[in-house]
């Protein structure tokens, strides 16, 4: 039996068989803990987290010492805001973010209106931006954090960072954006856009699952985080345990081939996300959600009219591999609060579509999809 055609590269990518070739010696040959400073084994692991570090920190315009693994984007952005929240008190309590953020944004957000702390949740126009000027009108004399995401997870759509970062620095109040899904997809600079922390993921650009970063800024300023695990004080105390040599590695490399690759890769994809679109724009009462152009090369989010979205979705499974929205969020029985937050329906939100292209995709497989969503859409609409 085929297996369908995966598009769902938001959710998580494949792993990189480059990238699985430079873990493997880290599993059985040079197994040491990082931490073991006294002999070989140790020196060893030591070495190759440190080369991780500097790749990282390369990749966004950082240093070295700004770069605290995690185990993923959902710590990263936890230990961020509640690091903040947790160090800055005195200064204030009130903190923005923006209505369509991932749930491991907002959720960590209403976790501290319920501790006291007040969260301003901006609302984006039709097409998934936010307006600069609400931004600007959000901030009171006590707002310690600004959090919002690079590129969206289930539209794609990339806010402009730069933009935020300057009005944010101008009020000196901290910049966080969650770049889970930006990461080696597009130029990313802490410098360049005034950026103060930075979540980071492997699994969303071919590497392993379990391993992330946040990038904390040393100086100017210098960010104080409170930490949110306690123990061996690893990572300078910011984040306690063990690492893990073969995940950081591996988070490197996949890092690495995503920017060796990112101008060749970029406009591929956009090539097989219009050549999607060109046809599934051809059937009516199909519908793109978020920005025509400011989104991720390989995203593609559509809402299909006069279809029922559960039995859309039932009937694309034995022909690609796609969902309607986070997968965090998967299991809800609720419309994507994003498309909400776009001025969709509900209807229109429930039967809606998210594609995510990758780096292993043909134009052929993108044909193939096309055709058997169209023929999927018009046999329910009979």
């Amino acid at each position: 039996m085929q297996r369908p055609i995966y598009l769902d590269c938001h959710a998580t990518t494949p792993l990189d068989p480059r990238v699985l070739e430079a873990m493997l010696p880290y599993f059985t040959e040079h197994f040491g803990n990082p931490a073991s400073t006294t002999h070989a084994y140790g020196w060893a692991a030591e070495a190759a987290v440190k080369q991780s570090r500097e790749v990282l920190a390369e990749a966004i315009a950082a240093s070295p010492e700004e770069i605290v693994f995690t185990s993923g984007a959902t710590e990263a952005n936890n230990l961020a805001i509640k690091g903040v929240a947790e160090a800055y008190f005195s200064r204030g309590r009130h903190l923005i973010t923006v209505q369509t953020e991932h749930s491991a944004v907002l959720d960590p957000c209403c976790y501290l209106q319920s501790l006291g702390f007040e969260v301003t949740f901006l609302p984006v126009q039709s097409d998934g931006l936010i307006n600069l000027k609400q931004l600007e009108q959000a901030f009171r004399p006590d707002t310690i954090l600004v959090s919002v995401m690079a590129a969206n997870n289930e539209i794609g759509v990339l806010q402009p960072l730069a933009e935020i970062g300057a009005i944010c620095r101008s009020r000196g109040v901290l910049f966080h954006t969650d770049a889970a899904q930006a990461i080696a997809k597009i130029p990313l600079s802490v410098e360049a856009m005034q950026i103060d922390l930075m979540s980071l993921t492997a699994h969303k650009v071919y590497g392993p699952k379990g391993i992330g970063a946040l990038y904390v800024r040393r100086r100017q300023p210098r960010v104080q985080l409170a930490a949110q695990l306690h123990g061996g004080g690893q990572e300078r105390g910011m984040r306690s345990g063990t690492l893990y040599p073969p995940q950081i590695v591996g988070f490197a490399k996949a890092v690495e081939l995503g920017l060796a690759e990112l101008e060749t890769e970029t406009q591929r994809q956009i090539q097989l996300r219009d050549r999607l679109w060109q046809r599934l724009s051809q059937l009516p009462g199909v519908y793109l959600n978020g920005h025509p152009t400011q989104r991720l090369p390989g995203n593609l989010n559509i809402s299909v009219a006069d279809v029922d979205g559960q039995a859309l979705l039932l009937g694309l499974q034995p022909i690609i591999a796609v969902s309607s929205g986070s997968a965090c969020s998967a299991a809800k029985i609720e419309p994507s609060h994003v498309l909400s937050a776009l001025g969709r329906s509900e209807k229109l939100a429930f039967a809606s579509i998210r594609f995510g292209i990758g780096r292993f995709n043909t134009e052929a497989e993108i044909d193939r999809a096309g055709k058997g969503a169209i023929a999927t859409i018009q046999s329910l609409r009979l």
